[in-house]
């Protein structure tokens, strides 16, 4: 009998698709959780479904430390922001996922592997470009692609039909879909999809809101070794602990929401919200102690790659060879950035109050400064000014003598 690792939430989706499987290729249906931090209750429903819908087998495995370490922190160090708003919380949690799913079927002696998204989505190709990097002759099963159920009602009728009493298989539709993970909640769907409405009133789930946030501000300082983060208000943490630790700062705060409408890789725009409280103070300080540690030349020629860097991670090329180089580059980049940088937090905003990096800063007090030091001359700005303004000089003057 052929064997399939289903990528599982333990949702209506992933649920009808396990029994689908079951009788389309009359298959033995592995389901596979991968805990990126989603929650225990989630990954505790996930096994309970997955036992009550006939699972031949529930693998769940802990993926945080590996999440946090090899996908997260790297697309720090890049500075990784797509279209200048959105962390990639749920990009990056694809890949980590991928190779689970795989390296899961290739213990378990599978046949293939199976996801639930979506043939409109981001994800469908992320997973499955993920997959064939990892290994190419993997065979991927994707329902939405080849089922005839067209939305929520063909599935809560299925699930009626084969007794599958999965969380969320009523006849009333939620306000909008969510995905979770130790970086993020997304929130898309249902009433997101007008691009005017407001967000549901407590919608979001990992931070308050700013209005009702302390009426006092709170400081937090983060250290950076090589671009990494290390350390919250003097204390070292391991990866994990680290980012749970300002998820837990910044959430009190209000800090780390954004609402965007995004430019999704199969050419549709698509709204959605997003609260990345954790990782927002991480990107604000770290480009703080880059300010003060990073060479101008190298700092600019970073900026102008972090867009293609994003749009590699948001596309699903994650494994591609064009993202690795770019990575070494990145990281050779963040050699230097070593420091630490403080902030303030208050009512949704996180404000830079200070950096500082005892080994490697290139801030020079006695070159800034505005009174009197005995490092810079003046007077060499002339001769510069006029270099640089040479050519503007030689086209005006063409110009005037052409009566322009």
């Amino acid at each position: 009998m052929m064997k399939v690792v289903l990528a599982y939430s333990g949702g209506l989706d992933t649920s009808v698709i396990l029994r689908w499987i079951q009788e389309r290729y009359d298959a033995q249906v592995v389901t596979y959780t991968g805990d990126v931090g989603q929650g225990e209750a989630e990954i505790a429903q996930a096994r309970r479904m997955a036992e009550a819908t006939g699972a031949a087998e529930v693998v769940v495995e802990d993926l945080r430390r590996e999440f946090v370490e090899d996908y997260v922190f790297p697309a720090l160090r890049a500075n990784a922001v797509y279209e200048w708003y959105y962390l990639m919380g749920t990009a990056l949690a694809r890949p980590v996922l991928a190779k689970g799913l795989v390296w899961a079927a290739e213990r378990l002696g599978a046949q293939a592997i199976a996801h639930g998204a979506t043939g409109k989505g981001n994800d469908q190709i992320r997973f499955e470009l993920g997959a064939y990097a990892l290994k190419p002759d993997v065979k991927i099963i994707a329902p939405w692609r080849e089922w005839d159920l067209k939305g929520r009602k063909d599935l809560l009728a299925y699930a009626r039909e084969h007794g599958i009493e999965a969380p969320g298989a009523t006849t009333e539709a939620p306000p909008f879909s969510m995905d979770a993970n130790l970086m993020h909640v997304s929130y898309e769907g249902g009433v997101l999809e007008d691009p005017w409405a407001a967000p549901p009133a407590g919608m979001y789930r990992m931070t308050v809101d700013p209005e009702e946030a302390p009426d006092e501000p709170e400081r937090v300082a983060i250290r950076f070794r090589r671009g990494t983060p290390v350390a919250v208000n003097g204390e070292a943490l391991e990866p994990v602990e680290l980012l749970e630790r300002l998820n837990a700062i910044a959430g009190r705060h209000g800090v780390g929401r954004v609402d965007v409408v995004e430019n999704r890789y199969l050419g549709m725009k698509s709204r959605g919200c997003y609260e990345t409280p954790g990782v927002t103070l991480l990107h604000h300080a770290h480009r703080a102690v880059e300010s003060i540690t990073l060479d101008r030349e190298l700092h600019h020629l970073r900026d102008e790659l972090v867009p293609r860097y994003a749009e590699m991670v948001y596309n699903g090329l994650w494994f591609s060879p064009e993202r690795e180089a770019l990575q070494s580059f990145m990281d050779s980049v963040q050699e230097r950035v070593n420091g630490e940088a403080r902030l303030k937090l208050f009512k949704g905003h996180a404000l830079i109050e200070g950096r500082r990096s005892e080994t490697h800063t290139l801030y020079d007090e006695q070159t800034a400064t505005f009174e009197a030091d005995q490092v810079y001359d003046q007077k060499d700005a002339t001769g510069f000014i006029r270099l640089r303004a040479l050519r503007l000089r030689t086209l005006a003057a063409k110009r005037i003598s052409e009566g322009e």
